[in-house]
């Protein structure tokens, strides 16, 4: 029996594993491939993928704001890529843009285009009916870019919270404008 039993919790532990939650789900609407830059131009230093399981997780050992465990469990994936540039700072922007047009011919719609000098950003945002299903950051400098995908229902509050975690202006996001379209 007790056989049994350990390999029952072996058998349900795998199909929690296989069933993905750790990292981020493709499958979402939301989710943005973050490959888009060539390999010449940059190095990778980081990629981080958390899904609904370690996001979960994470808010679970939370003990502050209940509002951002429950904006922490509304997510279903976040993903991180973080490169290093070694090659022309504005060959990498050019990616950057390159890979915003193209979001924006899937849906995407742009929150957000800062430049200032080397350094570029955007910031896109997937609408789902109202409900904002996703936010993507795409910001380089001459020494680094940041790719950043974030796939969940967020409200509009939730997003300006999210906007502020990410360290990224929010004050000049006009939500209203965002929940009025649609796909």
């Amino acid at each position: 029996m007790i056989v049994l039993k350990r390999y029952g919790i072996i058998i349900a532990v795998l199909l929690a594993l296989g069933g993905c939650g750790i990292t981020a789900p493709h499958s979402n609407p939301a989710y943005v491939v973050l490959d888009a830059l060539a390999w010449r131009d940059v190095d990778t230093v980081m990629a981080l993928s958390f899904g609904p399981t370690a996001l979960g997780l994470a808010a679970l050992a939370m003990d502050e704001d209940p509002a951002d465990q429950a904006l922490l469990r509304s997510l279903e994936g976040i993903r991180i890529r973080v490169y290093e540039v070694e090659g022309d700072p504005e060959k990498v922007a050019a990616g950057l843009n390159d890979l915003s047009l193209e979001l924006r011919s899937v849906g995407w719609e742009p929150a957000i285009r800062v430049q200032e000098g080397k350094e570029v950003s955007h910031v896109l945002i997937k609408m789902s009916g109202e409900d904002i299903a996703g936010l993507t950051v795409l910001t380089s400098d001459s020494l680094e870019a940041v790719l950043i995908n974030v796939m969940g229902n967020l409200s509009p509050a939730q997003l300006d919270k999210t906007m502020v975690a990410l360290e990224l202006p929010a004050s000049g996001i006009d939500t209203s404008a965002a929940e009025t379209s649609t796909l």
